[in-house]
């Protein structure tokens, strides 16, 4: 694979609103100074649209002899679940995400 080819980005996830809170997948993790990409969650207000927090909800183990970018494990859909916020990526892995206080469990 030559240093310019890329991989195609990830598709849209729609966010979840949980009593006033939206939460939206963050797919460019590493443009916004964060260790990867793929995996982040962040929480907005609904009322000012201020970001309250963001959260890596699952770690991307990369391989330094292979190119970056095709290891990159997204967020494929968020739901909420009992008033948590469910989340799935590409590796067909799901996680529920506490919002309150931010504990993550794998499905």
């Amino acid at each position: 694979m030559s240093k310019l080819a890329k991989r195609e980005g990830p598709d849209s996830v729609a966010p979840v609103t949980i009593d006033r809170v939206r939460y939206e997948a963050l797919h460019w993790g590493k443009e916004l100074g964060l260790d990867q990409n793929g995996g982040y969650v962040a929480a907005f207000d609904t009322s000012t649209g201020q970001r309250l927090w963001t959260l890596k909800v699952y770690d991307v183990v990369y391989d330094p002899n292979r190119e970056g970018d095709v290891q990159d494990v997204f967020i494929t859909r968020l739901s909420e679940f009992d008033g948590k916020l469910r989340v799935a990526n590409e590796d067909k892995r799901q996680f529920v995400v506490d919002p309150k206080t931010k504990s993550i469990s794998e499905l």
